[in-house]
């Protein structure tokens, strides 16, 4: 088995590490950029503020656009009769007489189907949950259970596990044995995992949870003599609840593709179980979010796994499961399944949305925190930029170095955009005129701008309709009026770009560039507004 895993902290040297600092230092020179050219020449500091503000313009209009395109997508395909499109390809042909109108891509796929290498069926297969938790309340975990009992799919076919961890104590412990109590009937099998605390090599995370869970199945399955070919895992967090289609389209996708081992399977994120509850700043980060996942099912080449992903339990095997060493368990994992399978991987893109929350916690300033604490483990990413390096250019390989350089370049760009984008968006433009006053040409910049950003509105007003039309029925205990809130608040926008995705993405790739690497798993708060309008919360982490 190919050595996978991220080095210790005390391993990482020479190439490793500039490549650890890479990111950080191109975000930090980036953003000084417009201050070191307007003190050396200002003509050349404004070509290259108008030239950067155009490439981001140009690009966040496409993203709009692609946002229509990726709503209409999901639109469509939650329309679609699941049960009817799984039965045409458990018999290889279109099931005549049953009224259901198929789209021309199915058919298509259908009559692919009769000449593929893929040997699978859907009424194979079984689907196995991992659902990880620490310290959620059963507010938040039974709705999760009960999103996948009240599915499309057969559940006697389904196997639910819920992974906790040891560390958090007695009452952690009897809440998900009383869960798998009142539950356990309702599926082939559901067990609870216990994961130990303090294993030698781990670092606290939903990583090593979850491997730890998956080696149970593993045994599991072997007792059972079930081929774990035939398995198709998803791991969810405690407030990811599918969408009644999510299983039978994920069975559709793996009797489908040509090499469904080698390959993920990504639903649509949507964060929006709790997000009439959320403060303003939350609900626009979290569909703000939602947007860009959506716009990733437009475009399948660069759509990476992402929380609640599924993946066959026969490659999980082959890879020893996830990796315990990073806090970035799922965007992660598809690199370590990109090097396992030598770049001969792929990840498929879903429409049908696993429905989250947005940051909540019981006060205003804990969610702000959370929020943050939450972003800040995302950006974190950056670390998979060494990670990409090493495996990639420093170990042997036979992935194919366009390839390659081009997923390299893809993420390293993406992680120093997050950090400096907004910033410089609205920040650049007045460096020049604070430094030479006498400018006309420097003067001229903020005008500039400022008629680029107009332009930028249009494609703002169609993030706020795609937003809108995704969200859930406004609750009974909310008046109209939150309604009109939901428009207004993307005025906000700037704000929460700059103080959390920018600056979480500056402190991620800051602490590596410094050594100060993020060990432990930061569990975002929860809480849950009751119809009745209580709250009720439990620490995230018990530690």
């Amino acid at each position: 088995m190919k050595d996978l895993e991220i080095p210790f902290e005390k391993d990482r040297h020479g190439h490793y590490r500039f490549f650890e600092i890479l990111p950080g230092a191109l975000s930090w020179l980036l953003l000084l950029m417009p201050i070191i050219l307007s003190l050396i020449n200002i003509t050349a500091s404004v070509v290259f503020i108008l030239a950067y503000l155009v490439i981001y313009f140009v690009r966040s209009l496409g993203f709009s656009i692609a946002g229509l395109k990726g709503y209409r997508i999901m639109k469509r395909d939650i329309k679609l009769d699941w049960k009817a499109l799984v039965s045409d390809v458990e018999h290889q042909q279109i099931q005549s007489g049953d009224g259901v109108k198929r789209p021309d891509w199915h058919v298509r796929n259908i009559e692919r189907k009769k000449t593929t290498s893929n040997p699978y069926k859907p009424s194979e297969l079984i689907h196995a949950v991992i659902i990880a938790t620490v310290n959620e309340s059963r507010e938040i975990l039974e709705p999760t259970i009960r999103s996948i009992i009240n599915g499309q799919h057969d559940n006697s076919k389904l196997i639910l596990i819920l992974a906790y961890e040891g560390r958090a104590g007695k009452k952690t412990e009897e809440r998900v044995l009383s869960l798998v109590e009142d539950y356990k009937n309702y599926f082939l099998n559901m067990f609870a995992v216990k994961h130990p605390a303090k294993i030698p090599g781990e670092v606290i995370g939903k990583g090593a949870n979850i491997t730890y869970a998956g080696r149970r199945l593993k045994t599991y399955l072997k007792e059972k003599n079930i081929d774990p070919r035939k398995v198709i895992v998803t791991t969810l967090d405690s407030d990811n609840r599918p969408d009644e289609r999510y299983f039978l389209a994920v069975s559709y996708a793996y009797c489908l593709v040509p090499d469904p081992i080698r390959a993920s399977y990504q639903p649509l994120p949507m964060f929006t179980n709790n997000i009439w509850d959320a403060p303003t700043m939350m609900r626009v980060i979290a569909t703000g979010n939602t947007l860009f996942y959506i716009v990733g099912t437009t475009r399948p080449h660069r759509v990476r796994n992402f929380s609640a992903h599924a993946q066959s339990m026969q490659a999980l095997i082959d890879m020893d499961f996830w990796s315990v060493r990073t806090i970035v368990e799922d965007g992660h994992h598809f690199w370590r399944s990109y090097f396992h399978f030598n770049g001969d991987y792929r990840v498929y893109p879903l429409s049908i949305p696993v429905y989250q929350d947005a940051v909540l916690a019981d006060t205003y300033i804990k969610t702000i925190k959370a929020q943050f604490i939450q972003l800040r483990r995302w950006t974190y990413g950056a670390s998979d930029v060494a990670y990409v390096a090493d495996k990639g250019f420093f170990h042997k390989n036979s992935i194919p170095k366009t390839d390659l350089i081009a997923k390299f370049f893809n993420l390293l760009e993406g992680h120093v955009t997050w950090a400096t984008g907004t910033i410089l968006v609205f920040g650049a433009a007045f460096i020049p005129p604070l430094i030479s006053p006498q400018s006309f040409a420097a003067n001229e910049v903020p005008l500039i701008v400022s008629r680029i950003q107009m332009i930028g509105l249009v494609g703002l007003l169609a993030t706020v309709y795609v937003c809108m039309v995704t969200l859930p029925p406004r609750p009974p205990r909310y008046k109209r009026h939150r309604s009109a809130l939901m428009v207004a608040q993307w005025i906000v926008t700037p704000i929460t770009s700059i103080i959390f995705a920018s600056l979480a993405a500056f402190n991620s790739q800051t602490r590596l560039i410094f050594k100060r690497y993020l060990s432990k798993f930061d569990v975002t708060e929860k809480a849950v507004i009751m119809e009745k309008g209580n709250i009720i919360s439990t620490d995230a982490d018990p530690n």
